[in-house]
């Protein structure tokens, strides 16, 4: 059976903030993510041998959203336009960008969020196809059975974190798409990392958007060893376990 999740560019921010204050909720990316690459000065999220034809996946909320990092501009994010899955198997599309588009010449990590397609399996192992520009790349993310979220049901809008590398984790937190998490310092330790992020007064957009940031770490941590990020800062303060796949 063939399933699809679309990624609906929401033009009404008020009214998905109206949404949150009378206690709906919202099926996982209902609003267009923002992204953040990994800080400069911070961790060692490096390019891959390979560079520009490697892709890397993440689990994120509790196995009802994922993560693709790509690599290229900074200011370019690429945004998961539609989901589509069988079985097992998902098909990524990413929106095509404006024709008016600037972008810097920089060649950075950046992850795209989606939503996992109804009935996909995050306990099992998952391929995803994903086309960029003309590069296609299957990556392969391994089910994990701690996972109890079940893809098409309403997020919690958590915090939430999983691994794309021994050293990279991508960061989900929910908020304005305007003003995404500045990252001011990772500490890490034994266990864990706290990151903390810039607490600055900004004008924000008023929509409830998930917003991806990479966490670059000092050193690899092992397969077998839990994680925790520890977030301090801008309104973010939480403790979150770093899931594998």
């Amino acid at each position: 059976m063939i399933t699809s999740s679309r990624l609906v560019l929401s033009a009404s921010a008020a009214l998905a903030a109206a949404l949150l204050v009378v206690g709906c909720t919202a099926s996982p990316g209902e609003q267009p993510p923002t992204s953040t690459p990994a800080p400069d000065g911070t961790g060692s999220t490096t390019a891959p041998d390979d560079i520009g034809d490697d892709m890397e996946a993440a689990w994120l909320d509790d196995g009802r959203m994922f993560a693709i990092v790509s690599w290229g501009s900074s200011t370019c994010i690429p945004v998961v336009d539609e989901v589509i899955a069988e079985g097992q198997k998902v098909t990524v599309t990413f929106a095509e960008p404006p024709a008016d588009q600037v972008c810097t010449a920089d060649f950075a990590p950046r992850a795209s969020i989606g939503a996992v397609p109804e009935g996909v399996d995050p306990t099992q192992d998952v391929e995803f196809v994903v086309t960029l520009d003309d590069v296609t790349d299957d990556v392969e993310l391994d089910g994990n059975p701690a996972l109890t979220g079940i893809p098409g049901q309403p997020t919690e809008y958590a915090p939430s974190a999983g691994w794309f590398d021994d050293e990279g984790i991508v960061l989900l937190t929910w908020g304005s798409s305007g003003c995404p998490p500045i990252v001011e310092g990772i500490e890490q330790q034994d266990a864990g990392a706290t990151v903390t992020f810039k607490t600055e007064d900004r004008v924000c957009t008023m929509d409830m958007a998930p917003r991806a940031t990479l966490i670059g770490l000092e050193s690899e941590v092992d397969d077998d060893d839990e994680f925790t990020l520890t977030l301090v800062g801008d309104n973010l303060d939480a403790t979150v376990n770093v899931l594998r796949g």
